[in-house]
């Protein structure tokens, strides 16, 4: 008889186990009282539904009758997600990076029956390999572990909650002041691969925080490493050729070969670098990339009511890639005559260009050709599509958290506005509505995490509350709509309310958190942006928009409560980086016009389609007035013409009438 409490679980990757003849328990009190009742540790077990790895292991073990049993018989195994409880995984990567071991998932970690960790890993196979011990045998070794060395396993689990705790105090210092955010953002440029962009070997991961830093920040040639990394993206097989978006990471050098899941947050990140660098460089391959990638986004992960699903699994018919892949005669049914061309252009191989298959790419000669010859690749690629269409499909998450719909929506209106395509911002609102009305719990703005068929459900952490209100932000400035301000300033109230720390910073967890074990609390960006980054970051804009004192004041608080690690560490502050940037130097458009008058409008627009990586829109109309701390207070329209004022620190710039000469004045 199968015990598993999974069922009524909303996580597609909770229902994947549901089957299983693991007895699995949901994170939550009724699997720790039991746990203490037979006084049995815990096996937590953290993926999620995209991870292959994930896939492997539960194939090779959680399905397994025999290795069912002993853990069944040894421990109270419980099961996360790690998008729906990112809170617990912080926790428990952060202790497996105490033991000496490199994180991942799926995490395995081994608890008391108080949830505090002993020891982990990632992956075990079933039986001895790969260095590692066979998964039901270290299971036995454990629990024998557990039984007779109470005392090590007591006090071990002490020092790794101290430690976690350590890593959670950070170390504070002065703000970063521009010329050191400028030099640092130029120091990166020496640890870019120079032949294929990127940082480092394999596996080898976009780090898209560290990239926007140095294209904002960084001289002509820190710029062109980023463009280096992003045309080798782009034209890599990490990238959809057929159906746009990235995959997460590359498990080479030159950006060939990936885990093909397709993740939310990093498209989102992607999305907010392609737009920028092609505001500056005009390059049509990023206006494709992001064209496709917003396509696929509202083809295949936007939910009916617009909020935007997770995640598109790595696998299909339980193998990684399959759904992507082609062989030579695959493509020669498809493309006949045009074959040969088509194959010279993405490197189609008849013993193909991965594991016997072939990942379409065009690293070998990534520039773009002439627009007609562009034109018929284009053609080519449909047809393949098309093609594609009825192969079995990854799986989809479908179900939608409030930080990632976050960046994503922040993502769209930059485009939308980079491009003029209302469209796009239509989908960044229909988003945003989703969230604001399917999330939230109060008049308080006190939200849920995920969603899923209708049911809202995990509280909130930092990253939920700050990414939406800097969603918010976005859209207010894009649309001039005061309720989206309303909404970003009830938003940081709720974290300065909930969350806030002693030293200045902002913990992951708010204070009503009470199955978590410890509150982490980091500035250091990692698959998505620190969520005390993103925090200084609306905190910086909130202060430029409603000159209100106190917000400068918080963003420069948590800025110097991890300004001694930035300074330790630069790499990993990206985000907090850009926010003490924008600080000290924000370009700030202000447009004095009609709300509604056509060229007030275009004024706005074009404010979007300058080279300037970040700037922030201020629309005040004729008969008010913007504060007194603003560089442009006191302007005016000139012959009852919308007019803008471009201000660079207190400097303004004469008044702007036409949207060109405007885009002109945000040349960086």
């Amino acid at each position: 008889m199968t015990h598993n409490f999974l069922a009524d679980e909303n996580s597609p990757y909770l229902l994947q186990h549901a089957g299983n003849p693991v007895h699995w328990y949901p994170w939550g009190e009724e699997a720790l009282i039991r746990a203490k009742a037979e006084d049995k540790p815990i096996l937590l077990s953290i993926g999620y539904a995209a991870c292959h790895w994930c896939h492997v292991m539960a194939h090779e073990s959680f399905e397994n009758e025999d290795t069912a049993a002993v853990m069944n018989r040894l421990f109270i195994n419980i099961k996360v997600d790690r998008e729906e409880r990112p809170d617990l995984d912080a926790i428990y990567q952060s202790a497996l990076s105490l033991m000496g071991q490199q994180g991942g998932w799926p995490l395995t970690m081994f608890c008391t029956p108080d949830g505090k960790p002993f020891w982990g890993g990632t992956y075990f196979p079933p039986r001895p390999g790969f260095g590692r011990p066979g998964f039901p045998d270290l299971v036995e070794h454990i629990d024998k572990i557990y039984r007779t060395e109470q005392d090590k396993v007591a006090l071990n689990t002490r020092a790794i909650v101290e430690a976690i705790n350590d890593m959670s105090t950070p170390e504070p210092g002065d703000t970063p002041a521009p010329d050191l955010i400028v030099a640092i953002a130029n120091r990166f440029t020496e640890e870019i691969d120079k032949t294929h962009g990127g940082f480092g070997t394999a596996p080898k991961f976009p780090q898209c925080s560290v990239l926007k830093m140095m294209w904002a920040h960084g001289n002509a040639a820190t710029r062109d490493a980023v463009t280096l990394t992003l045309d080798r993206m782009a034209q890599g097989g990490i990238y959809d050729h057929l159906g746009g978006g990235f995959a997460r990471y590359s498990t080479d050098p030159a950006w060939l070969a990936p885990h093909f899941e397709k993740m939310l947050y990093d498209n989102a990140q992607l999305l907010e670098l392609y737009t920028a660098a092609w505001r500056a460089t005009g390059n049509p391959l990023y206006s494709n990339t992001v064209h496709e990638t917003i396509t696929w986004i509202q083809r295949e992960m936007t939910h009916r009511d617009g909020g935007i699903y997770s995640t598109l699994d790595a696998d299909s018919e339980r193998v990684e890639g399959k759904f992507y892949v082609w062989n030579e005669d695959e493509i020669k049914a498809v493309l006949e005559d045009d074959f040969a061309f088509f194959a010279a252009t993405y490197d189609i191989r008849p013993d193909g260009n991965w594991e016997g298959h072939t990942i379409l790419n065009r690293s070998q000669d990534p520039a773009l050709k002439d627009p007609t010859t562009e034109a018929h690749l284009s053609k080519l690629r449909a047809k393949l599509f098309a093609a594609r269409e009825p192969r079995i499909r990854p799986a989809l998450d479908d179900k939608i958290l409030t930080d990632w719909n976050g960046l994503m929506v922040f993502a769209l209106v930059e485009a939308a506005m980079a491009f003029e395509n209302p469209e796009w911002l239509t989908a960044a609102q229909s988003a945003y509505d989703f969230v604001r009305e399917n999330m939230v719990i109060n008049e308080d703005l006190e939200l849920h995490h995920s969603c899923r068929n209708g049911d809202a459900r995990h509280r909130a952490t930092l990253d939920d509350y700050v990414m939406l209100a800097r969603a918010a932000l976005s859209l207010h400035e894009a649309t001039g709509n005061p309720d989206a301000l309303s909404d970003a300033q009830g938003l940081m109230t709720y974290v300065e309310n909930h969350f806030t720390s002693d030293d200045g910073a902002y913990f992951f967890t708010d204070d009503n958190a009470t199955d978590v074990i410890t509150r982490t609390k980091t500035g250091f960006d990692n698959a998505t942006p620190a969520g005390n980054g993103i925090a200084a970051e609306v905190l910086v804009r909130l202060y430029y928009l409603t000159a209100k004192l106190h917000y400068r004041d918080r963003a420069e608080g948590v800025l110097r409560a991890f300004a001694g690690d930035i300074t330790e560490n630069a790499f990993s502050y990206g985000t907090l980086l850009m926010a003490a940037g924008q600080l000290a130097e924000a370009i700030q458009v202000a447009i004095i016009g009609a709300l509604d008058d056509p060229k007030t409008l275009a004024l706005r627009a074009a404010a979007y389609r300058g080279k300037t990586p970040t700037r922030i829109v201020s629309v005040v109309a004729p008969d008010d007035s913007l504060p007194d701390t603003h560089p442009a207070f006191g302007k005016t329209r000139v012959n009852g013409t919308p007019s803008a004022y471009v201000c660079r620190g207190p400097v303004c710039s004469l008044p702007v009438q036409d949207p060109e000469q405007l885009i002109t004045e945000l040349t960086a």
